[in-house]
């Protein structure tokens, strides 16, 4: 047998292993955070036995990294997107939106990032130093800028973008309580969560005469 042949179905089998891993991880360490969680916990969730598991990652901390480490990067795309293209307001609400969507869809990417913030950021504190700070320091001049040239309302434009990460990463963060509260039709609070944002920030933007 053709020894290229017989490597890719071994291939395809890695992959998909080390999906499942990324995948339940992902589960286990937004329910328990990363002191909570144990590779067998992992290990039980995708259905692989543990020495199965050290196969592929060496520690539970390696499989922490690799969950951040793509996570930031996607974590950032929002912020990437809010430009000069449109009018300032509407870039910015626009932006809002996009993190609340962020939250509708990736909730479980939200509170393992959380977790790792309150647990004093061990793992990303040099991507939150780094990339994050230079992406966030390049947006909030632009914001700033908008204030100065009389588009938008004056706003500190740093605490604009914690806020706008505040009241979407909320509904991730915190879904078990805005659902024991709401008790929403699947994410219809969702629709209603985009329409406060957007009269809120609108409001706060907006020139006044």
């Amino acid at each position: 047998m053709d020894k290229a042949v017989s490597r890719t179905p071994r291939t395809r089998i890695q992959a998909r292993n080390r999906e499942a891993i990324l995948d339940a991880a992902l589960d286990v360490f937004s329910q328990h955070g990363f002191r909570g969680a144990t590779l067998d916990q992992i290990a039980e969730v995708a259905g692989l036995s543990k020495p199965n598991l050290l196969y592929y990652f060496p520690s539970k901390e390696a499989i922490h990294v690799r969950l951040l480490s793509g996570l930031m990067d996607s974590w950032l795309d929002p912020l990437r997107h809010l430009g000069d293209a449109g009018e300032p307001v509407d870039e910015i609400v626009a932006y809002a939106l996009r993190k609340l969507d962020m939250a509708r869809t990736l909730p479980r990417e939200s509170r393992l990032f959380a977790n790792e913030i309150v647990q004093g950021a061990p793992r990303v504190l040099d991507m939150i130093e780094g990339p994050l700070k230079t992406l966030v320091d390049d947006k909030a001049a632009l914001i700033g800028g908008w204030a100065q040239e009389g588009r938008i309302a004056p706003v500190d434009p740093h605490h604009l973008i914690f806020s706008i990460w505040a009241t979407t990463q909320h509904y991730a963060d915190f879904d078990v309580q805005v659902r024991g509260i709401l008790t929403p039709e699947g994410d219809a609070h969702f629709a209603e969560a985009a329409g406060f944002l957007t009269t809120l920030y609108t409001n706060l933007l907006t020139i006044r005469p």
